[in-house]
């Protein structure tokens, strides 16, 4: 675990981006704008936890167009609300190439989804930059148009095994979503402990709506494990932490997505283990962090992880079209990205290649603290 350094305040932070994330569920661009397109649930199950990426992707076109664009040119977005729903992720990235002749994807937020707009992708030859699911089924094989910033669920899932068995606490029970991101997690799950030590005791499903989080706790509590590890997202993290307090008492691990429902939880957050996939916002040490303090506070938003995650995304996604020239195509956008081996993302290296387009495995441990503050 790491040492226990500087603590911030989040509290309502996350809650309040919800106003602040004002894209336009659809949008037609000006002029010879340079179009980027993507498909995220603004609505549906897990809209909340997408509130907070979404704010900081704004941060970061807003910032750009203010400067002039790129070579003169604005980047707008056009995002589609896909409410979670594979079928209509499917349809938004069909329509963002086809009606809107996007150069780039970018922000996908669904395992499924992604994995039903890989072939798509593929057949048009439009690249998606970066996405908000690290499912490691998706980058098993490579793809000519794929690329990722963020670690992947199973750098996440191996870290925090690999903390609890340095903390004795290796009699592990799984709790995942009841769904295709959950279900492909738990096999990741059992090999990281089977691989670093630990011992699997047993494992319950989790509706995404938290429904069965009684169930799932009393499940679990039976199998008398010293630590949870979480996978799950949306409204079901909460049923589940309130529930494990009372049936299970003992620490739960789980990844970033279940970052966004923090203030949600409240003061039921505190103890609760999160894997971080990107750097500290609240650390001013590089350029990037203390341009997107000061864009936080042009646009009175609060400083967060989510935020910070979307902002650089997007800000990623923006230096690559910007070194792309004067000729903005898609092919170009992946050449570009493919020929560059360091690029700093607020503090994080990444690199990539011909044969590389998955650029970290950066994660760290957080621990949230008394009064919604995160300890590292």
């Amino acid at each position: 675990m790491h040492s226990l350094n500087r603590r911030r305040v989040i509290g309502a932070a996350i809650a309040t981006m919800g106003a602040n994330a004002a894209w336009p569920i659809t949008s037609k661009p000006s002029g010879d704008a340079i179009v980027i397109g993507q498909s995220a649930p603004v609505t549906g199950p897990v809209a909340d936890a997408f509130k907070g990426v979404l704010t900081g992707e704004k941060l970061a076109f807003d910032q750009i167009n203010r400067k002039g664009g790129i070579n003169g040119r604005r980047v707008d977005l056009i995002l589609l609300d896909d409410a979670y729903d594979t079928r209509r992720t499917v349809e938004n990235v069909k329509t963002l190439i086809e009606r809107d002749n996007v150069i780039a994807l970018t922000g996908l937020g669904s395992t499924a989804g992604v994995g039903a707009a890989l072939p798509i992708l593929a057949e048009k030859k439009v690249p998606l930059v970066g996405v908000y699911t690290g499912a490691p089924n998706l980058r098993m094989r490579h793809h000519p148009y794929f690329f990722t910033t963020q670690a992947s669920f199973k750098d996440e899932v191996f870290y925090s095994v690999r903390n609890l068995v340095t903390l004795n606490q290796s009699r592990i029970a799984v709790v995942y979503q009841n769904n295709e991101f959950g279900k492909l997690m738990l096999p990741v799950a059992e090999a990281a402990m089977k691989e670093l030590g630990a011992t699997f005791v047993g494992s319950a499903p989790l509706a995404i709506d938290g429904s069965d989080a009684v169930a799932a706790a009393q499940a679990v509590a039976a199998k008398q494990p010293q630590a949870v590890l979480m996978i799950a997202v949306g409204p079901s993290v909460v049923g589940y932490v309130k529930a494990n307090r009372n049936y299970v008492s003992v620490p739960i691990y789980t990844i970033s997505t279940a970052l966004g429902m923090l203030p949600a939880l409240g003061d039921e957050a505190r103890g609760l283990a999160i894997t971080q996939v990107i750097p500290y916002p609240w650390r001013q040490t590089t350029g990037m962090a203390r341009e997107f303090a000061l864009e936080c506070e042009h646009a009175k938003v609060p400083v967060a992880y989510d935020t910070y995650g979307g902002y650089l995304l997007a800000r990623f996604l923006l230096e690559a079209l910007k070194r792309t020239g004067k000729n903005v195509t898609s092919e170009a956008l992946v050449k570009v990205i493919e020929s560059q081996k360091s690029w700093d993302y607020g503090g994080i290296n990444l690199a990539f290649g011909p044969g590389n387009h998955h650029g970290t495995s950066f994660v760290e441990t957080t621990i949230v603290g008394p009064r919604m503050t995160f300890m590292r």
